[in-house]
């Protein structure tokens, strides 16, 4: 196992040079070597006091304990399920974005094959269980993410989705997304300043703003209003017409 990165008498991270790599990697082509491969070859470089600082941090959000004690993954949801569900409920919403854009309605458990496969190999040994646990419920939830605050799929609204999430839960998954695209924005498209720059602060002061939703049991509230249930967490879609894609 390669050691961790190392750092300096003041006792300040660094990045280790194998890991560099992958980052150079991701912020080349992001659309060949995504942040998930990224967020999954990180581990075995991550500072100690990084790792310890991050998972803190989720544990002491509001509603973290009884999220992590639970450890609750919702099984597949057949489309024909949702297809059935009342008019303007969040399950029909669900429906309707998953179809409307071609979407895998099953991402978590795609996802939750490549964790396993990385895990077999020893890769995230050092990723904490409730870490672990976090990231692959996130991934299950997503989709459902984007109903409810009302995201399209498009590359602006998903980088404001991204922001939105790091606003409400700090998780280094969410952070890789920010430091990639302004990576890119900074170094080799300049042209996309502004409208970067739009989506994640517009995501990041919308997420500060609204309830949280990280630790919700959204596949439970399938069959209620998709309003009622926007309103109950203060989300006021009408007030933050999605992003126009301008990449």
């Amino acid at each position: 196992m390669t050691p961790p990165a190392t750092t300096d008498q003041r006792s300040r991270p660094t990045l280790h040079p194998d890991f560099v790599r992958s980052l150079v990697r991701t912020f080349d082509d992001p659309d060949e070597h995504g942040v998930h491969l990224l967020f999954n070859e990180w581990w075995p470089y991550a500072p100690d006091e990084t790792i310890e600082r991050y998972l803190t941090g989720l544990r002491e959000k509001p509603g973290a304990a009884a999220f992590l004690a639970a450890r609750h993954l919702a099984p597949p949801i057949a489309l024909e399920e949702l297809a059935a569900m009342p008019a303007g409920s969040l399950g029909r919403g669900y429906h309707d974005f998953l179809t409307r854009h071609g979407l895998e309605k099953n991402l978590a458990v795609n996802y939750r094959m490549l964790h396993d496969a990385v895990a077999a190999k020893g890769r995230l040994d050092r990723m904490p269980d409730d870490l672990k646990y976090a990231v692959i419920r996130g991934f299950q939830i997503h989709d459902l993410l984007h109903v409810v605050a009302g995201y399209s799929p498009s590359r602006s609204d998903e980088l404001a989705l991204q922001a939105f999430c790091l606003a409400q839960l700090q998780f280094p998954y969410f952070g890789m997304w920010m430091s990639t695209t302004t990576t890119r924005m900074t170094f080799l498209e300049p042209h996309h300043v502004v409208p970067i720059m739009d989506a994640i602060t517009q995501g990041w002061q919308y997420g500060r703003t609204v309830r949280n939703l990280q630790f919700e049991r959204w596949e439970e509230m399938l069959q209620e209003p998709l309003e009622a249930v926007r309103a109950s967490y203060g989300i006021a879609v009408e007030g933050h017409a999605p992003l126009a894609d301008r990449r």
